[in-house]
This record gives C-alpha cells, structure tokens and sequence, in this order.
C-alpha cells in the first residue's frame, strides 16, 4: 500500500479595520482570533496622515508583536492584517503579508486570501511589461494590477483587476483613504463585514474575530462584491452582476473555519455535530465508548454519541503547549510526535468497543498512530468514523494538497485504508450526507476535493511553488541562452 506523506494546511485569515483610534491593537487581536487559518507568518499595516506603517515576521501572532512597543508605534485609525499559511509561494519572511507598493495613485497594502489558478500566465504577462516582481506569492499580481495606472481610479481598477484574476480569493485592500474588502465570483473563501459600538468597521475572514473585540456582525461579504469603506459610510460594487453560480468551500465546515465562527448564516458547531449525527445514521457501529480526536472530531463525535446513544469519552487529551523541538526524539521515545500532542486515559477504553471520530484522513498516518495506541492500551475493539468523504482529488483553491499521490484515499480502496490503520472498520460520512448536514444546497459548495468537479478551470501542474519553478526555469533559459552567444562570439572571433 502506498503511505501518503502529505496532509492539508490551513488557508490564510485577513482582517481589516476602518474609523478606530487604535486599530493596530484590533488588528493584533483579529488576528489572534485567525491564528488558527495560518501559523507560518503575520503582520500588520496601518495608515495615519496618508503614511503606511508596517511591521511582520515568521511565526505565530504573539511571537511577532512581542514588545507593546512595537504596536504603539502602528499608529492610525485604518489597519489590514494577515496570517498566512503558504498555498503559492514558499514560507519565508520575503512572502509574508501584508503585501505594500507605493505607486502612482499612493500606497496600496493587500491581504489575500485563496489561490489564484492563473497566476503564472498573469505574472508572465506583468514581467513582459517591464514589470519588477519581489516575492513569489500570487497575491503580489493582484497589487501589481491595482498599482497600474487607469482611467477612472480605484473603483475602476479594482473592478478591472478581479475580473481579470481566476480561482479562489477574499481580498482585504488598504488605500491611503479606504478600505476595502473583496470576494471572488464564487465565494470559496469567507469574508465577513462588522462593526464595533464607536462605529468602526471591521473586515474579517471568520466572524470569531468579532467577538474578541466586541464588534457586531453586520454581513458577508457577497460573493463577487466589493465593499469600500471610508469616511462616507460603505459602498458597495457588483462586480460579477450576471454570475450566479456558488462555490464556497465546504471543507471550511468540516474542519478550517473555527467552531465558534458562523458562516454564511450556519454555525460551524452545529454543522459539524450534525454531520457526526448523520455518520452515525449511515454507520450504526456497535461500540461501548465514542471518542473524539482533538480537537477537530469533538463536535461530530458528540454529535455522533447523540445520535447513537453511545457514550461519549474525552479519552485523549490534548497538550495545548506543543511547540517546535530542539531535541530530536530519540529510541527512547519513538513515538514522541504523537503522545506529545494527544495522550490517551488508558482506563477509560480498556477492554471497550471504542468508535474514535475525525474530521478527515488525508495521509492516515496519524490515525494509523491513534489506533495503535488505543490497541496498545487494551481497547476490544477500534472502529474509526469520519465526518466527511475520503479525498480523493486535489485542492487548488488554496488547501495544501494539490497532488493525488499524496491523497491515501485516491490511491486505496477503503478496505485497503481500514486495513493500514489496522482498523477493525472504517466509515466515511456520504457526500449527500455532508452536504445535508449543512442544510443548504449542494450546488451552493466547492466540493471537488472529493468530487472531482472543479468550478474554475485549472492547470494540472499548478502548485504552490509554481512561481518559483517558472521562475528558476527562466533563468535556466537565460544561463543557456548566454552560454550559447558567448559560444557564438568565440566562433566569430
């Protein structure tokens, strides 16, 4: 059987704030509030007297703005942040975001977050054009297009930049004067518009965000809208008016988006309880104990315990202080990844019939870990239930796994999975089921990751490092091309 070595990351989380004395401050707490959608960088641009004022840095949010210094000095009443998880472009500071230029109609920042599916040729036609790249990430094409001089301003040019870039985005954009967020015509990522008790407005990837700051959920952002907020109130632009067809992300209810965030008017927690009610109606397993993986399958396996009246275990418990290493672990702690995070209550599921729930398997090779565990501990039985289908296509709207050899699930049959997680069974919630669960309609979701039904066309060679291939190629080109003139000359001489 073949090991999958990959399993998804999350997106990125962009925030906004507009009309707020301490907007810095807000932002830092938005962004707390979206760590979880990205931990590999964040930052912070705020605009005061029509000055930008910056600062980012790799990690997670409070290991970046550590000196209260540091957001004092992010003065204004406007800022945009972002955590980023990378899906175009490789980790490293030079990628991170927000993303500024400072051009002709003044200072532009942009958090983004998606994919887009035409980058490479976009960024080969802006390089044609004599223009200077600085990062690798798809999102610097969008601030490239909005920084080109046109007729009309910026409204006119934000409409002309999203019509022209393809795949998944929810933008938040910062001018000297406005702020302003973004959705692609689909809608696969979540953006969502509130407001504080002075007035602010906030812009914001989940509504979870809001909470933390007191603000209240006013609106989503539609879905090929743009919204700009200035001193005036908002305005809002239909950019795609004749697009009906939606496309929002269903794996956003299953695991990305937190369970405290409502998205387009659902609660994640409710859905995601239903969808282990519906898995229990699909798989009436007989067990003694249900028992989540945390601490994405505690929602479905409560709701599975509900629904099967089988009793529900919190048997593994999570270590919420695991940071990175310096010791590599050694034959004295084989298995140190994995008790590090979760460490099981051994004589909760001795000789028990266990059902364990999760969101997903990807590669299985964790879950192959917690079963062995659970065997190790003396459970009966193990039977793994998930809340969702098995992936078996890849994502390119932005989840890390955009090639089926990495998908156990296209790869094996899910005998032959049930068999590598030595599994006594394995269920998999039913598409119709998932989408059930969430009680809106199939057609208003993105479910290629298991369909194989892409709403936007993609290049089957697109990947996250896409940009930095193209670009190591051309330069490849150009070492040869160089080589061969001065072969040329010699011969010439």
């Amino acid at each position: 059987m073949q090991k999958p070595t990959h399993y998804p990351k999350h997106y990125c989380g962009v925030f906004g704030v507009f009309g707020h004395p301490n907007a810095s401050e807000l932002a830092y707490y938005g962004l707390y509030a979206l760590q979880h959608r990205g931990q590999e960088s964040a930052g912070i641009v705020t605009c005061h007297e029509g000055k930008f004022y910056k600062h980012h840095g790799m990690g997670l949010v409070p290991q970046i703005f550590t000196d209260p210094k540091t957001l004092h000095d992010l003065v204004g009443n406007m800022a945009i942040g972002h955590t980023r998880y990378s899906t175009t472009g490789s980790s490293s500071l030079r990628n991170a975001q927000p993303l500024t230029v400072d051009c002709a109609r003044g200072q532009i920042a942009v958090a983004h977050n998606g994919n887009l599916t035409n980058a490479a040729s976009l960024r080969e036609e802006l390089e044609e054009r004599g223009l200077v790249f600085q990062t690798t990430v798809d999102s610097e094409i969008i601030i490239m297009m909005l920084a080109q001089p046109q007729n009309g301003g910026m409204p006119s040019s934000l409409v002309n930049t999203i019509r022209r870039i393809e795949g998944a985005y929810s933008l938040v954009i910062m001018t000297e004067k406005e702020l302003i967020g973004a959705r692609d015509p689909h809608g696969f990522r979540p953006l969502s518009i509130g407001r504080t008790a002075n007035g602010a407005w906030i812009l914001s990837s989940e509504t979870t965000a809001f909470d933390l700051i007191h603000a209240e959920f006013v609106r989503d952002v539609e879905p090929g809208e743009i919204v700009i907020i200035n001193d005036q109130g908002l305005t809002s632009i239909a950019a795609f008016p004749d697009h009906q067809k939606r496309a929002f992300c269903i794996f956003e209810y299953v695991y990305f988006a937190r369970p405290d965030s409502i998205l387009n008017g659902h609660s994640v927690y409710e859905v995601r309880k239903e969808m282990g009610r519906q898995l229990a109606r699909e798989h009436n397993v007989k067990a003694d104990l249900v028992i989540p993986v945390p601490d994405s399958g505690v929602c479905a396996a409560m709701g599975y315990s509900e629904q099967s009246g089988i009793p529900y275990e919190m048997a593994f418990i999570r270590n919420h202080y695991v940071g990175r290493s310096f010791l590599q672990p050694t034959q004295l702690i084989r298995d140190f990844n994995v008790r590090v995070k979760l460490n099981l209550i051994e004589s909760l599921v001795k000789d028990k019939r266990v059902v364990i729930v999760d969101d997903s398997i990807v590669r299985g090779t964790t879950c192959r870990s917690r079963v062995k565990t659970l065997k190790e501990a003396g459970a009966a039985e193990v039977h793994v239930a998930v809340s969702c289908p098995p992936h078996q296509n890849p994502c390119v709207y932005g989840i890390d796994f955009p090639d089926r050899s990495k998908l156990m699930a296209a790869n094996n049959t899910v005998d032959e999975i049930r068999k590598y997680l030595n599994a006594d069974s394995l269920h998999y919630l039913s598409q119709d089921g998932m989408v059930k669960a969430t009680s809106q309609p199939a057609a208003n979701f993105c479910m290629a990751c298991y369909d194989g039904k892409y709403p936007v066309p993609y290049d089957p060679l697109l990947d996250k490092n896409i940009i930095e291939r193209r670009k190591r190629h051309t330069q490849t080109l150009g070492e040869a091309a160089t080589r061969e003139n001065k072969q040329i000359s010699l011969l010439q001489v």
